[in-house]
C-alpha cells in the first residue's frame, strides 16, 4: 500500500476536513437521529452508545483493527482473503513521513478508515435500541467489530477476494449498510419484540427535531463519508458530492410523495428517513452517475420494507435499521453494476449493465449476496456468545422504566 509518493497538501487538507465530517455522522449525528426517535425515558442510552462506540472502536482500530483490514502480513498465503496480517499493529512502520494513496500521510488514511469503522456499528443499534443491556452491547459491539467489520472491509477494500473479483463499493455500500443493516435485522429477531410493540403501531418519536437536526447532521456528514472515498479533491470527488445530494433530495422528495399518498400527510420523520434511505443507497455508488434513478428506487423499496414488510411479519427493527441501511445498501449496490460508466470509472475502469456489459452486475450481486449471508451468520453466532456471557435483554421492569435510569442513572430531561 504504500509508495514512494510525495505528499498532496491539498488532498491532505481535503481529507482532514472529509474525516472531521464523517465523526460528525456518528457523534452527534446518529445519537441525535436514533435518540429523537426513541422515546424519552431511553435518549441517554443511545447517546451513551454512540459515545462509547466512537471511543472504543478508535482504539480498537489503532491497535489491531487497521492492521486486520489493510495489512499486508499474510501476502502469499491463502489466509490473505480473510484479514490482511499483523503487519501493522500499533501502526508499526506508520510514520510522519509514510506517504500513501492520493499523496496523504497513511495516519491520515488511518484516521479516515477509523471513522468508517466506528459509524458502522453505531448503525446497529437502531434494531434493538431500548431493550439491551449496556454491557451486552458493549460485548457484542467489540466483537462484531473485529470478526464481521474487519474482515469485510479487507475483502472489499484492502486486497481480498472481493476486491479481486472487482466489487465496486465505493464509499461503504457492502462494507457499511448491507454489513450492519443484515446484522441489524439478526439481533432485532434474536432481541426481540418490545414489551409494548405492536406489529403496525409505530411507537411516536419523543423529539422530531432531534431527528431532524440528526439527518440534517447525517446529510452534511455524508459528504466527506462519499466524497472523501476517492482520496483525492479531484473530479471524482465533485461527483460523488453532487450524485449524493442529488440521490439524496430524489429519495427525500419520493418518500414525502409516498407518505402523502399513502397516509394522507407528508410527514416530517418520513422525509428524514427517506433522505437517509438516499444517502445510504448511493453510497456504494458515489462515483457513479444515475442518482436519480437510485435515490427513486432506494426510497420505494425502503418504503415497502418499512411500511408494509415490517408489520407483515411482526418484527421489532425499532428505528428501521434494516428497512432503510440494509435494504438501501442492496439497493445501491446491485445498481452500481447497472449504471457504471468508463466516464468515472477511468479508460479501463469498469462499466455496467446500461452501457452493454453485463458482468459487472453479475459481481455486484455476488458481493450483496455474500455481504448478507456473512453479516447474518457471524452476528448469529456473536449474538449466542454475548448472550451467553453477560446477557443482552434487559428486564422487563428496566425497559418499562427506561434504560436511562437503570442503565446509566441518569435523565435526560428533568421533568
Amino acid at each position: 500500500m504504500t509508495t514512494a509518493i510525495s505528499l498532496n497538501s491539498g488532498n491532505t487538507a481535503w481529507l482532514i476536513m472529509a474525516t472531521v465530517l464523517v465523526l460528525m455522522m456518528t457523534i452527534p449525528g446518529i445519537a441525535l437521529f436514533y435518540g429523537g426517535l426513541v422515546r424519552r425515558k431511553n435518549m441517554l442510552s443511545v447517546i451513551m452508545q454512540s459515545l462509547s462506540i466512537v471511543a472504543v472502536i478508535s482504539i480498537i482500530w489503532v491497535v489491531f483493527g487497521y492492521s486486520l483490514a489493510f495489512g499486508s502480513g499474510f501476502d502469499g498465503n491463502l489466509f490473505r482473503y480473510g484479514i490482511g496480517g499483523f503487519d501493522k499493529v500499533m501502526l508499526k512502520g506508520i510514520s510522519l513521513d509514510t506517504i500513501t494513496t492520493g499523496g496523504i500521510p497513511e495516519l491520515l488514511f488511518v484516521m479516515f478508515q477509523c471513522m468508517f469503522a466506528v459509524i458502522t456499528p453505531a448503525l446497529i443499534l437502531g434494531a434493538f435500541a431500548e431493550r439491551v443491556k449496556f454491557s451486552g452491547f458493549l460485548m457484542f459491539t467489540i466483537l462484531w467489530s473485529v470478526f464481521v467489520y474487519m474482515p469485510m472491509a479487507h475483502w472489499v477494500w484492502g486486497g481480498g477476494f472481493l476486491m479481486e473479483m472487482g466489487a465496486i463499493d465505493f464509499a461503504g455500500g457492502t462494507v457499511v449498510h448491507i454489513n450492519a443493516g443484515v446484522s441489524a435485522l439478526v439481533m432485532a429477531l434474536l432481541v426481540g419484540r418490545r414489551n409494548d410493540y405492536r406489529p403496525g403501531k409505530p411507537i411516536t418519536p419523543h423529539n422530531i427535531p432531534f431527528v431532524f437536526i440528526g439527518t440534517a447532521l447525517l446529510w452534511l456528514g455524508w459528504f466527506g463519508f462519499n466524497a472523501g472515498s476517492g482520496l483525492a479533491a479531484d473530479g471524482l470527488a465533485a461527483n460523488a458530492f453532487l450524485v449524493t445530494h442529488i440521490a439524496t433530495c430524489v429519495a427525500a422528495v419520493s418518500w414525502m410523495t409516498v407518505d402523502w399518498i399513502v397516509n394522507r400527510k407528508p410527514t416530517t420523520v418520513g422525509a428524514c428517513t427517506g433522505a437517509v434511505a438516499g444517502l445510504v443507497a448511493i453510497t456504494p455508488a458515489a462515483g457513479i452517475p444515475g442518482a436519480i434513478c437510485i435515490g427513486l428506487v432506494a426510497s420505494l423499496v425502503c418504503f415497502w420494507m418499512v411500511a408494509v414488510v415490517k408489520p407483515k411479519f411482526g418484527y421489532d427493527d425499532a428505528l428501521d435499521a434494516f428497512g432503510v441501511h440494509g435494504m438501501g445498501g442492496m439497493v445501491g449496490s446491485v445498481l452500481t453494476g447497472v449504471f457504471a460508466t468508463r466516464a468515472v470509472t477511468g479508460a479501463d475502469g469498469v462499466q455496467g449493465a446500461l452501457y452493454g456489459d453485463w458482468h459487472q452486475l453479475w459481481v455486484q450481486t455476488a458481493t450483496t449476496l455474500i455481504s448478507v449471508v456473512f453479516s447474518a451468520v457471524m452476528t448469529f453466532v456473536i449474538f449466542r456468545i454475548t448472550d451467553a456471557v453477560c446477557g443482552i435483554r434487559v428486564m422487563r421492569r428496566v425497559e418499562e422504566e427506561g434504560l436511562d435510569v437503570y442503565e446509566h442513572g441518569e435523565a435526560a430531561y428533568d421533568m
